[in-house]
């Protein structure tokens, strides 16, 4: 879980949450569309500026700690990582342009599957067969909506199938290149430094563009609502952003899942009621398989990281195991630096472990934990009586990991002296 919060709070977060993003995506469709704003890569850039300067206004605050670049070779990977981010969001804009709503959304649930393609290709990350599996009926169902989609665009089906595919990209560089814990950031961080990067990359992509922008939008701001739309749309696009940090911190990674399951349902609703575009049985039907493709993935996932990382402690294979919770943990949460989950170095007759070690053993229970049970019964057999946390005692020359099959519940086996 995130941390605690009272339920109005926890709901306040979670409502902000979803109207912001479906605010931000009904948005982007009523002014590409609906107004007449025919200029997707101008709208990116003033969600980016948006997104630098409600950054900036958050680090000067300090209402959030934010972290700090480290070095020029940090900076120069999210920067690539910040150009990919940049052509995603102008390429959904351009989908938007062409397509409904229910027809992006669709073709944006295939992102996991390009996500596993790319893994394997770039990182040669192997999926379990459930995975590979799960991922069928994603790809079958739009396939199907596809095929029965009323008001198909290649030009927008094309631009929503490529911002799906460099979404994917994106997430696997980011997991690739930032996988060093010292350059692991929380997603504000990651925008604070991406989005000027993006606006430096879209304001000549802007003049090449769509050179008669700004004529535009001074055109259709003489009546002043506008402007207001396109201020609200911009400020909406970094809101998105501080709710979704906000939402996992008050709930849970998990939570965060679901509910962005059923954000997709709830955009599509919203825009049909709104847009009023007309739809078939099978686009819905396959838009309906689609989705659950996406949670079985979801599931299957989840089930595939948990099985790796039990197999990992029960070998003894702790500083591996530990990396895999502290990456598991960022992937999850894709906003909290997991400070301990590094460095777990301990052989079986290593004698001279710390209490920092101590801790890694600790982080790794907790991703466990969050994994969920799975018939399992994990508990490391930690002596009770370490005095104190700043001792640097061989605590870890006796801890074991321990599987037990048939538990009925996933419950902490090391000391109370410990707070997990």
């Amino acid at each position: 879980m995130g941390a605690a919060g009272s339920p109005l709070v926890t709901g306040v977060v979670i409502l902000s949450w979803y109207g912001s993003n479906i605010g931000v995506l009904l948005l982007n469709k009523y002014l590409l569309s609906i107004f007449g704003f025919k200029c997707p890569v101008f709208l990116t850039l003033c969600h980016m500026l948006a997104c630098s300067c409600m950054s900036y206004a958050v680090a000067a605050s300090r209402c959030v700690p934010l972290q700090a670049v480290k070095s020029r070779k940090q900076f120069y990977k999210i920067s690539l990582l910040a150009l990919i981010f940049c052509l995603t969001v102008v390429l959904g804009n351009v989908s938007l342009r062409f397509i409904p709503v229910s027809f992006n959304q669709a073709i944006g649930a295939t992102t996991p599957a390009f996500t596993a393609m790319l893994g394997y290709m770039i990182g040669h990350t192997r999926e379990s067969r459930t995975v590979y599996l799960s991922l069928v009926p994603v790809v079958v169902g739009v396939v199907i909506a596809s095929g029965a989609e009323p008001m198909f665009n290649m030009l927008g089906f094309v631009a929503a199938v490529t911002a799906a595919s460099a979404r994917a990209l994106k997430s696997v560089l980011q997991g690739i290149m930032l996988s060093d814990s010292n350059e692991r950031m929380d997603s504000l961080s990651l925008l604070m430094y991406m989005a000027p990067v993006a606006v430096v990359a879209l304001i000549p992509t802007t003049l090449f563009f769509e050179p008669d922008a700004a004529a535009l939008a001074m055109k259709l701001g003489k009546d002043g609502s506008f402007w207001a739309l396109l201020f609200l749309n911009s400020f909406l696009a970094y809101f998105v952003n501080l709710t979704n940090f906000l939402v996992t911190k008050h709930t849970s990674a998990l939570t965060l899942q679901v509910l962005g399951n059923a954000k997709g349902v709830v955009a599509v609703v919203l825009s049909l009621i709104y847009f009023r575009n007309p739809v078939t049985f099978y686009s819905v039907f396959g838009y309906a398989i689609t989705v659950t493709g996406v949670v079985m993935y979801s599931q299957a996932k989840k089930a595939a990281k948990k099985q790796q990382l039990l197999l990992r402690i029960s070998s003894g294979e702790q500083a591996a195991a530990a990396n895999e919770a502290a990456l598991l943990t960022l992937a999850q949460q894709q906003q909290q630096q997991n400070g301990h989950g590094h460095g777990l170095a301990v052989s079986g007759g290593q004698k001279d472990a710390s209490a920092a070690n101590m801790a890694d053993a600790v982080a790794l229970l907790r991703a466990a934990e969050k994994l969920g049970n799975n018939g399992y019964h994990l508990a490391f057999n930690i002596p009770a009586d370490g005095s104190s946390r700043g001792e640097r005692e061989p605590l870890m020359a006796q801890a074991r990991p321990v599987l037990v099959q048939g538990a009925p519940s996933f419950s902490r086996g090391y000391s109370t002296f410990f707070d997990a």
